[in-house]
C-alpha cells in the first residue's frame, strides 16, 4: 500500500511518544562566531542544488550522488520535467518528517517511471571526500559534503575486494530520504525531509541529500492530525522544484557551505562536543551556509 510509502508502524511510534532520545530537540548550542576566510567555504555545484519553492518559503537541498546515484538521478529527472510542481506535502508528522511527491495527493501515487532499487548503503573509497568528526566504537561519523554519514574506518579498505568500506547516511534533521512500500525496491517519486532526527530509519530508507537552507520552512509545514500523518483540508504545497543547473545562470542562487574540514569548523566541533558532553551526536552539528539569490534584492 502506497498510503505510507514508509512503515505506518514508524509513524505510530512517533505519535505514541516512542521516539529514541536523540530524536528529541537538543538544548541550543552556543558557538562563538569568528570571521571566516573564503577558503573555508565550498561552492555547491548547480547540478547538486535542488530548489524547492513552497507555499511556506524556499528550501534548498544539496544532493548526494556519491551516496545514492540512482535516486539523485530520479530527483533531477522529475524536477526537470516539472513533475513536482504544485504537489502537496500530503503527510507531515511533527517531530518526524514531511512527505511529498505524490501526484494523487493521497499517498498512493507515483511517477510513470519504474521503481528504484534501494540504495540504503554505499561504498566509500579513498577518493571520496569524507571528513570524520567522531569515532564511536570503531566506526566513523563524519560528512560527505553536507550529509552526515557513518562508515567503517579507512584501515579496512586494503582488506576488502573493492578497496572500499561500508557507509550509510544518518537521519539527522534536514536529511532527505526516499519513501517506499514494504518492499525495499519500491521507491519512485515520493520523498520526505526530516523535521527532527530519527536514527531508526538509518539503512532502511535511501538517503539522497540534505536541507542546507530552509529547515525552518520544513518545520512550518502543516501537520496531520492522526497517526497516519495525512494532512487534512488544504495542505501546503511545492510551487516549483528545479535543480539549479536547469535554471538560467542569472537566476540561480549561489550557495556556499562551510567546509567540514576547515579549521573554523574544527573549532565549532570542539565547542559543541564540550557543551553536549556524553550526549554529543553528529546531528548536533550544522554547517553554516551562505546564500546569494539574484532574484531577491
Amino acid at each position: 500500500m502506497r498510503a505510507g510509502k514508509m512503515s505506518v508502524l514508524v509513524a505510530a511510534m512517533v505519535l505514541a511518544g516512542a521516539l529514541p532520545a536523540r530524536a528529541q530537540e537538543p538544548p541550543p548550542v552556543t558557538v562563538a562566531t569568528t570571521p571566516m576566510p573564503s577558503t573555508d567555504w565550498r561552492l555547491v555545484e548547480p547540478e547538486n542544488l535542488l530548489i524547492i519553492d513552497t507555499s511556506k518559503g524556499r528550501i534548498l537541498v544539496e544532493l548526494a550522488p556519491e551516496v545514492a546515484p540512482l535516486h539523485v538521478e530520479r530527483i533531477r529527472l522529475l524536477s526537470g520535467l516539472g513533475f513536482y510542481d504544485g504537489l502537496p506535502w500530503h503527510r507531515v508528522i511533527d517531530w518526524f518528517m514531511a512527505q511529498t511527491g505524490d501526484p494523487l495527493g493521497t499517498g498512493d501515487g507515483q511517477s510513470p517511471y519504474p521503481d528504484l532499487p534501494g540504495e540504503f548503503t554505499f561504498r566509500r573509497g579513498p577518493d571520496m571526500d569524507f571528513t570524520p568528526v567522531a569515532a564511536p566504537m570503531g566506526a566513523l561519523l563524519g560528512f560527505v559534503g553536507s550529509l552526515p554519514v557513518q562508515t567503517q574506518p579507512a584501515e579496512l579498505m586494503p582488506l576488502t575486494s573493492d578497496g572500499k568500506v561500508h557507509g550509510w547516511g544518518v537521519y539527522c534533521p534536514g536529511v532527505a530520504g526516499m519513501a517506499r512500500d514494504e518492499d525495499p525496491d519500491t521507491a519512485n517519486s515520493q520523498f520526505f525531509l526530516m523535521r527532527q532526527a530519527y536514527p531508526s530509519l538509518d539503512k532502511r530508507y535511501t538517503v539522497w541529500g540534505r536541507v542546507i537552507s530552509g529547515l525552518d520552512v520544513v518545520r512550518s509545514l502543516k501537520t496531520g492530525d492522526d497517526p497516519s500523518g495525512i494532512v487534512p483540508g488544504e495542505p501546503d504545497r511545492m510551487l516549483r522544484v528545479r535543480v539549479a543547473s536547469d535554471l538560467p545562470v542569472e537566476t540561480r542562487p549561489t550557495v556556499r557551505v562551510l567546509n567540514a574540514g576547515s579549521p573554523v569548523f574544527a573549532t565549532t566541533l570542539e565547542t559543541v562536543r564540550l557543551q553536549r558532553g556524553a550526549d554529543f551526536s553528529i546531528c548536533d552539528l550544522d554547517l553554516p551556509v551562505q546564500v546569494v539569490d539574484p532574484t531577491i534584492g
